[in-house]
């Protein structure tokens, strides 16, 4: 009997026991923390993803249950440079090793590759999707070379016209100094 799994509701022991995979593709709007991240709403994009549950060797070395995790995604970023649209490939590629306890998670997880979670019946896999594909953008999101010429200078041609026409106020201190008798 085939078992189908939920990416909102993973029951993760299930989902690892059974070695199977499941994927999806979905609208990037779909992931509202994500979606604030887009230069413009991007109604057609979409985000693939699979993810498929394995057992790994945990860094203490027992055999834990884990998931691979790959996501890929074009984003429309804002060039930091030029602030047009830069369309920025993500491609996320990480494995999740799954213990009993958050105690046990955090003792691990400094010494593993893997990042180490706490098990769970009720695991919000689309949440970890988002949060992957936020952690994998760029701080800098900017073109190799921008489509537009980017200003070099915040100094425009008629910056020293202003700068000349101002009156000096010392010069006006030194006229009525001249006019003592």
């Amino acid at each position: 009997m085939s078992k189908t799994f939920n990416a909102r509701h993973l029951n993760v022991a299930a989902f690892t026991q059974a070695k199977t995979a499941i994927s999806g593709e979905e609208l990037l709007q779909n992931y509202e923390r994500l979606a604030q991240e887009l230069q413009a709403p991007a109604p057609d994009l979409t985000l693939k993803w699979q993810a498929t549950g394995e057992s790994r060797t945990a860094v203490d070395g027992s055999v834990r249950p884990a998931i691979h995790l790959q996501v890929q995604a074009n984003v429309p970023l804002t060039c930091q440079r030029c602030m047009e649209a830069v369309h920025t490939p993500i491609d996320v590629d990480r494995h999740f090793i799954f213990v009993p306890d958050e105690a046990t998670a955090a003792a691990m997880d400094d010494d593993s590759e893997d990042d180490v979670l706490e098990m769970s019946t009720d695991f919000n896999l689309l949440g970890l999707i988002e949060d992957e594909v936020l952690m994998a953008l760029p701080l800098v999101p900017r073109h190799d070379v921008c489509p537009t010429g980017v200003a070099q200078s915040a100094q425009t041609d008629d910056f020293n016209d202003v700068a000349e026409e101002k009156p000096n106020p010392f010069a006006a201190l030194a006229a009525l100094q001249s006019q003592k008798p």
